[in-house]
């Protein structure tokens, strides 16, 4: 069985690397080609960590066409804010019957991905779906080797619709046993983790980060921040449950994900899990926890509680206040009901669409 990994950066050279592990027929795509040639080099991507060992790869180029050709199931690792452009770009190449997984989604990543395909004029039968998270806590030591932190036990999927979920299942089951089923992708997407953990973080440690003290991630948590942060995530609850989705709690997903962490409180749950032991603060507040968390996670989860009439006071203020503090507008070109295609959508008609007609 071929695979295509879309993108080379932590996740796409993790899952790479333990697929070609595997002995499965791996292409690697990237855009950057002084990467690509580095990796070329190497042959493969070498795994330390949870996990130890080489993996060789078949194919490792900045050749789109090249890698998605006769591949069974395509697995995307880029960026969110890089879907929509992805999707373009794969859209002339993309075979009938290949499986398309976003690792992870992200919130409506699936939504973002299959528009943009369809307005690239693909129209062959493919079958998309998003992960909730990514497998791998995971992070490059260098170019072509990867730590892995942490596994994840359980990871949610949806297909998009949902009624090819089972279908999606059993081709990627085989490969990662951790995906799990799922109702659809309002729930991989609201159940977007990352979106209420970073930007509280990356908010009120801003001062630190820029005069670049060195902390933590999430080792250095604090109690309040923490209580926050289950204030902050208690909108995004409210949000799932108008659309009929009972959604885990950030400390109980925690566990869920992870489930040799221990603790009572979020606080704790964050400081123990050793998955998270060994994650450092970034250097800038111009970072991914910011610039992409904010248009392609709290702003969507905003969104889909403005159409269902849930009221979300801190998501809003989150965005205007991370909008003022990096001089950016993460409006307009993020994941907002326009941008997704829902404007116009009622709630029932958002659930309608989902799981039977896109």
């Amino acid at each position: 069985m071929k695979i295509a990994v879309v993108g080379a950066g932590n996740g796409g050279q993790a899952i790479s690397g333990y697929l070609a592990m595997q002995n499965y027929d791996v292409a690697l795509y990237d855009i950057v080609e002084e990467k690509i040639n580095e990796l070329k080099q190497l042959g493969g991507v070498h795994l330390e960590g949870r996990i130890k060992g080489f993996g060789k790869l078949n194919s490792i180029t900045t050749n789109i066409a090249e890698a998605v050709k006769g591949a069974e199931i395509i697995m995307v690792t880029v960026i969110a804010n890089a879907h929509k452009a992805v999707a373009q770009s794969i859209a002339p190449y993309v075979e009938d019957g290949q499986v398309i997984i976003l690792n992870p989604g992200r919130t409506c990543g699936a939504l973002v991905f299959k528009q943009a395909l369809l307005d690239a004029g693909c129209k062959v039968r493919f079958y998309l779906a998003e992960a909730q998270t990514l497998v791998y806590a995971c992070r490059i030591v260098q170019n072509g080797t990867v730590n892995i932190i942490g596994v994840k036990d359980e990871v949610l999927l949806s297909a998009l619709p949902s009624r090819d979920t089972d279908y999606v299942l059993s081709r990627i089951n085989p490969l990662y046993p951790c995906f799990m089923k799922t109702t659809n992708v309002l729930r991989t997407s609201l159940e977007n983790i990352g979106a209420m953990f970073h930007p509280c973080v990356l908010l009120f440690n801003a001062a630190t980060v820029e005069r670049n003290e060195v902390f933590w991630f999430y080792r250095d948590m604090t109690e309040q921040v923490a209580s926050f942060i289950e204030r902050f995530d208690a909108e995004r609850l409210a949000v799932g449950k108008a659309y009929g989705i009972d959604l885990l709690g950030v400390k109980d997903w925690i566990k869920f994900a992870y489930k040799d962490t221990v603790g009572d409180t979020l606080c704790e749950r964050m400081r123990n899990n050793p998955a998270y032991h060994d994650i450092k603060s970034p250097s800038t507040i111009f970072t991914r926890q910011l610039t992409e968390d904010i248009p392609t996670g709290v702003l969507p989860i905003m969104e889909l509680g403005k159409a269902a009439g849930v009221e979300t006071p801190l998501l809003e203020s989150m965005i205007h206040i991370c909008e003022a503090l990096l001089g950016q507008d993460l409006h307009s070109n993020g994941r907002n009901l326009k941008n997704l295609g829902l404007a116009e959508k009622t709630k029932q008609e958002i659930l309608d669409y989902i799981t039977h007609e896109a």
